[in-house]
């Protein structure tokens, strides 16, 4: 059984429970529930940002714990002044130390797109994501079917969500890839060993329509790794580990994206 398959047991059991608690016309009381998204995809798409989508999360199941004493409100606030395009906020418990109540902190104090990343299984999550401030969801292509995947995203789009669909490997993006996405990520993380490749970000991306934007996840260490995927192709790039590290997240992420910035423009310098 790999990480995603013993995710996936757990969350399962983890949505049961939810609904008992909260029902979902209990989520469409919530103040969220009711406000309009911001588009992901447009903030991606503006040049005038960065392109980070700047993750916020205490721990990972290939990392471990990493900074289990931020504090989101500061953290999320920094990010967004460092010029970031968009905030991800892990939301799941027991493999990455997040919640939704870390997803309404960053709502409550950052008008920004935010992406909830879970493990996305069931459409109460999708409510759920709503009524908690997300604007747009994850969907992982090695989690669930195509047929599932288009379920949860015309749910997401009913709502006023976007869709981040994330793909490891050629067969996912074959299987997977389709309309109802809005923006599409390629993980550079090897499941099975937690190895990170960046080449094979390149070589799927190849793979997209030019129109379709493209999130770069996992392996981005450095602003050189940014700049390399860029030239690839890539719009966005989801960063997490590298800020969290950092006993200021914040400060990491404004340092890293001035330096991106700088390279951006003594490439253009130099062509």
């Amino acid at each position: 059984m790999n990480i995603l398959e013993q995710i996936a047991e757990y969350k399962k059991e983890e949505v049961k429970e939810r609904q008992k608690l909260f029902p979902v016309e209990f989520l469409k009381q919530k103040l969220y529930y009711k406000t309009k998204p911001v588009s992901l995809k447009s903030y991606i798409l503006d040049e005038t940002k960065s392109g980070i989508i700047a993750e916020i999360k205490r721990k990972s199941p290939s990392e471990g714990v990493i900074n289990p004493n931020i504090s989101v409100e500061e953290v999320s606030i920094g990010y967004m002044q460092s010029g970031s395009s968009a905030l991800s906020v892990l939301t799941d418990e027991p493999s990455f130390g997040g919640s939704l109540k870390d997803l309404e902190t960053a709502r409550k104090y950052n008008y920004c797109p935010i992406l909830r990343k879970d493990f996305m299984l069931d459409p109460y999550q999708v409510y759920e994501a709503k009524a908690h401030g997300a604007d747009a969801i994850l969907l992982i292509a090695a989690m669930i079917d195509k047929t599932q995947c288009q379920e949860l995203a015309s749910l997401a789009h009913e709502l006023g969500m976007e869709v981040l669909l994330e793909v490891h490997n050629h067969a996912e993006l074959n299987s997977h890839f389709g309309n109802y996405a809005d923006l599409v990520g390629i993980n550079s993380r090897d499941l099975k060993s937690f190895n990170t490749n960046l080449e094979v970000a390149k070589e799927l991306a190849d793979q997209l329509p030019d129109d379709v934007p493209k999130i770069a996840e996992s392996g981005l260490k450095t602003p050189e790794d940014v700049l390399r995927m860029k030239v690839a192709g890539f719009d966005g790039f989801l960063i997490g580990t590298t800020f969290m590290k950092s006993s200021q997240p914040a400060k990491a992420c404004q340092r890293f994206s001035q330096q991106v910035k700088n390279l951006i423009t003594n490439q253009g310098e130099v062509a």
